[in-house]
């Protein structure tokens, strides 16, 4: 710890000759960076683990909408790499149609340097963070454990980090998941590659996007410029990984982009939670992909993991001041209702659109391309000045509409 973050946050407190953090944060994506910004900023001792070095690559479109703006801490300014005006719909490559806004719909950032933004942003609040520390587990039990409000985190290393609350940041294979005993009712494969392009093409895809409704039930593909390089990525159900490769290598070559050398290639899988998934267990929560937080349609998770972090934040400081187990898990309770009241309602309107999407791709995509109603609502969603969850519940006869067909 830096002598800065020392003073602010008084480091771990002594208890029995071993240090006791208030918050141990488990992973420092964008929902664990959140966590532990939000912890420290209430003043209280936090320590981020993270597994890697920084900055690390992650498999990511890098579309930051209005709920993710909205969700950054204050003063956080976004790395964009470009600022979208504009969207080309296409159905497996065929009726293309581009759509356009005179204010941006939304911007674009690499991960790399998108996280490492948010990871300073936790360490300047007060918290600690240790790169290349991997977490082995987590127990509230037992001979590590010094009293029942005290949870030990034990690393690979052998060394044992002992917290009065803990958040499992720890992507979509979280161990901290497993502990809490997450559930997931959807996993999908995505494919993804990083491609430098000439100044000719980048001029090509500046401030516009394509998306494209793929040929496999419930995929699509996307293009998202980053100035002098174009991530290009598909995504459709696990299990179907012969399939999806095949989409990916036919959108690319059907784009041009064939023939010009990725400078990363990746692959990911992405896990949304069954509803009645449980984000907590005694003393320890979970939040964004660690949680299986996501939107089920598009599979976007940042919005997600920066929301759900924040809220895990700011309820593992309540935990960490329970003085017993009941109180503790009432705080947990707290943070479980928060996150289904606002997320868990917009992955239900997800699972429908998915529903929807999956069966009838088509007039998905001839509505968003020639009904300005549902134009409006996207352009409406990726501000920020909405959500698919609101628009449902404002207007009944598109949810009932939506409930129809997606049941259908």
């Amino acid at each position: 710890m830096s002598s800065d973050n020392a003073a602010r946050s008084g480091g771990p407190e002594e208890s029995a000759d071993t240090a006791v953090w208030d918050v141990v944060v488990v992973g420092a994506g964008p929902a664990g960076a959140s966590a532990a910004h939000a912890a420290a900023s209430a003043g209280r001792r936090v320590l981020l683990l993270e597994k890697a070095e920084l900055p690390r690559y992650k498999t990511c479109g890098g579309g930051i909408i209005g709920p993710s703006r909205d969700a950054l801490p204050e003063g956080f300014e976004l790395p964009l790499r470009d600022r979208v005006h504009a969207v080309t719909f296409s159905l497996n490559g065929k009726l293309s149609r581009t759509r356009r806004s005179r204010r941006m719909l939304f911007g674009l950032i690499n991960r790399p340097e998108f996280d490492a933004g948010l990871v300073e942003a936790a360490r300047l609040a007060g918290a600690e963070v240790r790169t290349g520390a991997t977490v082995s587990r987590v127990e509230q039990h037992g001979p590590a454990v010094p009293d029942r409000r005290t949870v030990a985190v034990v690393l690979a290393s052998g060394e044992t980090v002992l917290a009065r609350a803990v958040v499992g940041a720890d992507g979509s294979a979280s161990r901290i998941g497993a502990h809490v005993g997450v559930k997931l009712d959807q996993v999908d494969l995505g494919l993804e590659a990083e491609i430098p392009v000439p100044p000719s093409v980048a001029e090509d895809w500046a401030g516009r996007v394509l998306i494209d409704w793929g040929p496999l039930p419930g995929s699509y593909g996307w293009v998202f410029p980053k100035g002098d390089s174009l991530t290009v990525g598909v995504i459709s159900a696990r299990g179907q990984g012969a399939a999806t490769k095949r989409y990916f290598e036919d959108f690319t070559a059907r784009l041009g982009l064939s023939g010009f050398e990725p400078s990363v290639s990746s692959g990911h899988l992405t896990r949304c939670r069954a509803e009645d998934s449980p984000l907590s267990r005694g003393r320890v929560l979970v939040c964004g992909d660690a949680a299986g937080l996501l939107e089920p349609w598009t599979r976007e998770g940042i919005s997600y993991a920066l929301r759900s972090g924040r809220m895990a934040g700011e309820w593992a400081v309540r935990i960490a001041e329970a003085q017993d187990a009941v109180d503790a898990r009432r705080q947990a309770l707290n943070y479980a209702f928060a996150v289904k009241a606002g997320l868990g309602v917009e992955m239900a309107v997800g699972r429908k659109m998915l529903a929807l999407f999956e069966r009838r791709p088509g007039l998905l995509h001839a509505v968003l391309t020639s009904f300005r109603p549902a134009w409006n609502a996207f352009v409406k969603i990726t501000r920020g000045s909405t959500t698919l969850g609101e628009l449902v519940r404002d207007h009944p006869v598109a949810g009932r509409a939506l409930s129809s067909v997606g049941n259908s």
